[in-house]
C-alpha cells in the first residue's frame, strides 16, 4: 500500500505522540507499506519515522534542489538527514528554489503516486482518507 501524507508543520511537542499513534493505527496491518513524503517539519516527518519503524519503505519527494538548505530549520537537520539516509528513493523536483510551483509539483507527485492519500493526519483530530483508483480517478 502506497500512502502519502501531508500535515501541519508546527505540531506541539505534546501532540507528537497523538499524531504518531494515529499514523501507526492507520498503517497497522497494511501490506507492504510505502510512505511517500516531502519530509516537511511536523506531521510529514513523524509519518516518515512511523513508516520506517513499522518496517515500511520511505520514498522522499523534495520540492526543489535547495529545499534542505533553504527550508529545513537547524533543529530539524539531524532528523531530515537521517530520514533521507534511510529512504529507498529520493526524488528532487526540477526547481532550483522552493516556492509555490515547486510545492504544487511535489504535491501532485504525492497524490499521484499514492494508493491512499491521507492528508491532514493530526489536524484537529480529523483525518481525511481517499483511496485512489490506479486509473487516475479518485474513488
Amino acid at each position: 500500500m502506497r500512502i502519502s501524507v501531508t500535515g501541519h508543520l508546527n505540531i506541539a511537542a505534546e501532540t507528537v505522540p497523538i499524531v504518531r499513534a494515529a499514523i501507526a493505527d492507520l498503517i497497522a496491518g497494511l501490506p507492504d507499506v510505502v510512505g511517500i513524503s516531502c519530509l516537511a517539519r511536523g506531521a510529514d516527518s513523524v509519518f516518515a519515522e512511523v513508516v520506517l519503524e513499522a518496517g515500511g519503505q520511505l520514498e522522499v519527494v523534495l520540492p526543489s534542489r535547495d529545499y534542505r538548505d533553504s527550508k529545513v530549520k537547524p533543529d530539524q537537520l539531524a532528523q531530515f538527514d537521517a530520514l533521507i539516509a534511510r529512504a529507498a528513493t529520493v526524488r528532487v523536483m526540477d526547481f532550483d528554489s522552493a516556492g509555490r510551483e515547486a510545492y504544487e509539483a511535489a504535491n501532485e507527485v504525492l497524490v499521484g503516486e499514492a494508493d491512499r492519500d491521507d492528508r491532514g493526519v493530526g489536524r484537529e483530530g480529523r483525518r481525511a482518507c481517499r483511496y485512489r483508483n490506479r486509473g487516475g480517478t479518485g474513488a
